[in-house]
């Protein structure tokens, strides 16, 4: 197997969830900041040009971040799952990071990339820059609602560090770097971020 690397939140994410289950793959380095994920050769390996991807021993490729953590968890039986061990553990973990990714991840991201990121996206994707504060706007405001419904629970799906938490992980940390950190008064996902933070698989 090989796994297409780049800088940012989404292959830290499949990282950090690859280290959590003892799972370690060569890597190759993409140059996302240089374009090279947006022409050949690359464009051969996920037409989307998007990163990562990882490719399997039998040249197939799988691309997007929640298949590929699925696809490792699915084959490495010899560690806890990160998606859960009964069929709702497995739905739980699922609306989560559905919630996470939409109400979140992507006005997140899109408000990142039609401001922050404007330069490196304008030629790259359709951008909407004066959606960028709205949109970063609409994530906060999530973040807020989120945190009330963390209460005393150490991880966002219950008592269990699932792949939810390392999605919202990798992003939160991302935003902060960029322009949009999570509020001091969200007492609850702080206390998770600082949690999040100390673990081992977090410098992947």
């Amino acid at each position: 197997m090989k796994f297409y690397n780049s800088v940012g939140p989404n292959p830290r994410m499949v990282r950090m969830f690859m280290a959590e289950k003892g799972f370690d793959v060569p890597k190759l380095d993409v140059d996302l900041r240089g374009g090279e994920n947006r022409r050949e050769p690359y464009l051969k390996v996920n037409p989307a040009g998007q990163l990562p991807a990882l490719e399997l021993d039998d040249g197939s490729v799988l691309a997007e971040i929640t298949a590929i953590c699925e696809y490792v968890d699915e084959i490495k039986k010899d560690t806890p799952s990160l998606i859960g061990d009964t069929p709702e553990e497995r739905a739980k973990t699922r609306m989560w990071v559905r919630r996470i990714d939409l109400n979140i991840v992507e006005p997140a991201a899109n408000g990142f990339r039609y401001a922050e990121g404007l330069k490196l996206f304008q030629n790259r994707i359709r951008c909407i820059p004066q959606a960028a504060d709205e949109l970063k706007a609409a994530a906060r405001d999530k973040l807020v609602w989120l945190d009330g419904l963390m209460g005393g629970k150490p991880f966002v799906a219950g008592n269990k560090l699932t792949m939810a938490d390392i999605f919202l992980f990798a992003f939160v940390d991302f935003m902060g770097n960029v322009g949009q950190p999570l509020s001091p008064d969200c007492k609850n996902l702080t206390a998770w971020f600082g949690r999040m933070k100390a673990r081992p698989s977090a410098a992947a």
